[in-house]
């Protein structure tokens, strides 16, 4: 079995070096890749969003599978551009689809989504710079710590948790005002 991985952490250098250790796994491709990638696998510059290099190696490799590591490429439709391409169709890619990816892309969606079926959750709510009074208003009915999140990809920095209300309040308005994540 020929496999493809999208990535360059450490979570990307996990899978490789798992991989790697099994008897089915004929080559090893990690795209970007990192320095420990490149001792298990072999690295290929192309970025994780480039979808069209990507089928280009896949086809080129014989990929016979594709693990996403990162959120970006899954929230951008990695594995819908596979799924529609019919000489990509066959090939496994472990992740969700676009809309699945959507719970890890988008803080709101993640937290409407287990309001609508129920999910136990903290409370929430969101706010955008048009209304950042009833964001601080709603801060007021809450006790610390004050758990504020940045909707969307925020490459794992987009949460603070916080002990001073009025901390959490101008940590509110950077983020919604001043795009403090993006």
């Amino acid at each position: 079995m020929n496999v493809l991985i999208l990535g360059s952490g450490a979570r990307e250098h996990a899978f490789a070096w798992k991989i790697a250790k099994s008897s089915m796994c004929k080559k090893l491709l990690v795209a970007p890749g990192n320095a420990g990638t490149s001792q298990v696998g072999e690295n290929v510059d192309i970025g994780v969003n480039d979808f069209e290099s990507i089928k280009q190696l896949s086809l080129d490799e014989e990929i016979d599978m594709l693990i996403v590591g990162p959120e970006d490429p899954l929230v951008k439709g990695v594995f819908d551009f596979f799924q529609e391409d019919t000489d990509l169709q066959n090939i496994t890619v472990i992740g969700p689809s676009k809309k699945g990816a959507q719970l890890e892309g988008s803080k709101e969606f993640a937290k409407q989504f287990m309001q609508k079926y129920n999910i136990p959750t903290a409370a929430y709510e969101a706010f955008t710079k048009n209304n950042l009074e009833q964001g601080y208003a709603f801060l007021d009915t809450l006790n610390a710590p004050y758990v504020l999140k940045a909707d969307g990809l925020a490459a794992g920095k987009g949460v603070l948790i916080l002990e001073d209300l009025e901390e959490a309040k101008k940590e509110l308005k950077a983020m919604v005002v001043d795009a403090k994540f993006g």
